[in-house]
């Protein structure tokens, strides 16, 4: 079932926002990926598309001498435009300062997973709202995998982890108080004994790494807009 904006109003009784990071550099892709081209658009657009459907506001945090041509492009959006830092934690930092007063949930999203659906982002907030401090989206792991010491890892044990991550606003803002960095927020939660849910991500919402994945990402939405 899909959801559009007026479904996520009624349904949920907090004030929702989400945190878009769109700070990388892109030196493993070549070019500042979330702006990259991806059917026509930029990576970024598809990604805001699902993100402000999904929340009553959205934080877009970009490289900082690209802020004044990101609200440019963006134009009569009320999405909100800041400077990230030099680290994703910064970044996150950057876009929790600048969410509404009335924030009570917070989902903090990859730019560069411009697939996910506005179905995943409705359940993370369904489970943040019945109480969870924290909510991750995971996918079970296909390849085999082997420690770098050659020890086989039992793969059935891993998951890999996803975005949008959701956090109770409170518990995210604790989180980042320490100043400490960390390759997601859950895991900032987490260092502080808080307690973090999974919930089943989706095999489509692929963080876009190399240029390829470009490729991989347009006949995605290619089948998705034939299905739908």
């Amino acid at each position: 079932m899909s959801h559009d904006r007026a479904d996520f109003v009624s349904e949920v009784t907090n004030f929702v926002s989400s945190i878009v990071v769109a700070g990388g550099s892109g030196l493993r892709f070549g070019q500042r990926k979330q702006f990259a081209d991806l059917a026509g658009r930029s990576v970024l657009e598809h990604t805001l598309d699902t993100a402000t459907k999904a929340s009553n506001a959205t934080v877009v945090v970009v490289p900082a001498d690209v802020v004044a041509a990101t609200r440019q492009s963006l134009g009569a959006t009320k999405t909100i435009v800041v400077a990230g830092g030099s680290t994703r934690a910064e970044s996150v930092r950057a876009g929790l300062a600048s969410v509404p007063a009335e924030t009570t949930i917070v989902l903090v999203h990859d730019a560069a997973r411009p697939l996910a659906s506005t179905d995943l982002f409705a359940r993370v907030i369904a489970e943040v709202a019945s109480g969870a401090a924290a909510v991750i989206p995971v996918v079970d792991v296909a390849d085999s995998i082997r420690h770098i010491n050659g020890e086989v890892v039992d793969r059935s044990e891993l998951r890999a982890v996803q975005t949008p991550q959701g956090f109770a606003v409170e518990a995210l803002r604790a989180a980042h108080e320490s100043g400490a960095d960390a390759s997601d927020d859950a895991t900032l939660v987490s260092a502080l004994g808080g307690t973090v849910h999974t919930i089943p991500g989706e095999p489509e919402n692929r963080k876009l790494t190399v240029p390829s994945d470009l490729v991989v990402a347009e006949a995605l939405l290619s089948a998705q807009s034939k299905e739908a």
